[in-house]
């Protein structure tokens, strides 16, 4: 995956009464403000998930609004991403098997397919619990497995603010680990 530093500008409005009665300095809940608000956008189709804020630079700007009773902060912080790329190796966990295919976690890349099809000499086995069975051989994928693949595409997903990923263990040195 390739992890990005991102720099963005951003403003955060403060109401009078939190600062006047919080034991927080203004630099602490403008932190704790921008954080929450990039934590609970997952993801952005240009920079991928959002990892952690890294920097925040000195405070350029503030402006007070005495008719809204509220203080607002101009801030320019830098944030660490992550965003999947068609090509790289990963290694995943299985969380669902299906009788086309098995959807793998790898990090924040909650929904990485895995079809039958890219999965040479595995079938599909429903004994005691749902599994795919290497035809020649040992080897089976089942939910917990470890699974090195090969990323094949990425689709922003814009409603989920997500990416599906498509994958592949068709190659050397690929499959469970």
């Amino acid at each position: 995956m390739v992890f990005l530093e991102v720099t963005m500008d951003d403003e955060v409005t403060v109401p009078y009464d939190v600062i006047t009665s919080q034991n927080q300095t203004h630099q602490e809940i403008v932190f704790l403000d921008l954080y929450l608000k990039n934590t609970s956008e997952n993801a952005s189709k240009e920079y991928g998930y959002y990892i952690s804020l890294a920097t925040i630079n000195p405070i350029s700007n503030i402006t007070l609004h005495q008719d809204i009773s509220c203080i607002v902060f101009s801030v320019t912080f830098s944030y660490t991403t992550m965003k999947p790329c068609q090509g790289e190796i990963l290694v995943g966990t299985v969380t669902e098997i299906h009788e086309n295919g098995i959807v793998l976690q790898s990090g924040p890349l909650k929904t990485i397919f895995l079809s039958k099809n890219r999965m040479e000499d595995y079938e599909f086995n429903l004994s005691n619990e749902p599994m795919f069975l290497k035809v020649k051989g040992s080897s089976y994928i089942k939910e917990g497995t470890k699974v090195r693949f090969r990323v094949l595409d990425v689709k922003w997903i814009r409603r989920e603010e997500a990416f599906n990923i498509e994958a592949t263990i068709l190659g050397d040195y690929l499959g469970p680990i």
